[in-house]
């Protein structure tokens, strides 16, 4: 019995060792992971164009599209939040009012939120906050400078590697590497442009259903539900809560905030339980519980873009288990395709 346990206990070790690791050493392991899933992305680009053009010529071009798509989004995001940030501060007197009331409400009810509200909030936890932001906004740029980097160095060995793995390593091993690498990357792929059109469709229900309304800011809350829906779970929850918020100090109605907050979720429930599946297919099934595991347990590691990376490392190691014999149980466990199974069955 003792015996029996003690692969069980090394696993567990390696594991929350591994998970040690991947925490402490986020600011080298995640620029790593962010470019392997840009790489994975545009890499069929890199090799288009380098059949037709130098090599260096189509790395330049690549490359460019990637920064140019990170602008563009960016940009979009920032104004989003922006245009709705500056409404926020327009708005000041009339939250306030809304806030006396609520705090008001709640005091005769025995809940003291004004002495809370000054000891948790003053100048100094403003300040902190905005010294926060600028470190992380720096620590940001850092991040997809060094990304970048590792994007432009990987799209010029991703050839030469392929070339390397079967004289390297064993032909199953090889096998495993190479076939995983590629039906990875080619669900990566499909699962971007499933979740782009997913997110524009998001967005767009979104826009309509805030502009029939006659809710202010219809096209920023669209926009930023296009761009928090790349996010799963947590994204959809902070789209449909910002704008309930807004809701309540526009109509000053708690009736039309929960409207809208319903509203709201059933658009995301029934694109993201409903449609999205039936686009995804059998090649990007997940268990749920394995999708909500990877968004929370990433977002722990690695913050906000943990949440984001999250569904496509679960992707990418239910792939390269498909593919292994000691592990293809886990694949069909968690959501691999029975006939990727098969194929890897027989290769």
């Amino acid at each position: 019995m003792n015996a029996r346990w003690v692969p069980v206990l090394l696993g567990i070790i390696c594991a929350i060792l591994l998970l040690a690791a991947l925490y402490f050493a986020d600011a080298i392991i995640a620029p790593v992971a962010c470019a392997l899933f840009i790489i994975a992305i545009v890499w069929p680009v890199q090799k288009w164009l380098q059949a037709r053009l130098p090599q260096l010529l189509a790395l330049a071009i690549v490359v460019t599209l990637v920064v140019l798509v990170f602008i563009v989004f960016a940009s979009v995001v920032a104004w989003g939040f922006g245009r709705i940030g500056r409404t926020v501060i327009a708005e000041t007197p009339r939250l306030q009012a809304l806030y006396e009331q609520a705090t008001a409400w709640l005091e005769t009810h025995g809940i003291a939120v004004a002495g809370l509200w000054a000891e948790r909030f003053n100048v100094r936890w403003i300040v902190a906050a905005m010294q926060s932001l600028s470190a992380r906004l720096n620590t940001t740029i850092s991040f997809w400078i060094v990304v970048l980097i590792y994007v432009l160095l990987g799209l010029l060995e991703v050839g030469p590697l392929a070339r390397k793995i079967p004289s390297i390593v064993s032909g199953e091993a090889a096998r495993i590497l190479i076939v995983g690498g590629e039906r990875t990357a080619a669900k990566l792929r499909r699962y971007l442009v499933i979740r782009t059109i997913m997110s524009v469709a998001t967005g767009g229900m979104i826009y309509v259903f805030t502009l029939a309304l006659g809710l202010q800011l219809a096209t920023e809350w669209g926009v930023i539900a296009f761009t928090l829906n790349f996010i799963p779970f947590v994204g959809p929850f902070v789209a449909t809560l910002l704008p309930t918020f807004y809701a309540l100090a526009q109509f000053e109605s708690l009736y039309s905030a929960l409207f809208v907050f319903g509203c709201l979720n059933l658009i995301q429930f029934a694109i993201g339980s409903y449609v999205e599946p039936r686009l995804a297919g059998k090649a990007l099934a997940l268990s749920p519980f394995l999708v909500l595991f990877s968004v929370f347990l990433w977002m722990f590691l690695w913050g906000l873009f943990g949440a984001f990376i999250g569904v496509p490392i679960a992707i990418a190691v239910l792939t390269f288990c498909a593919q292994s014999p000691s592990a293809r149980w886990l694949a069909q466990l968690l959501g691999a395709p029975a006939d990727e199974v098969e194929s890897a069955q027989g290769g």
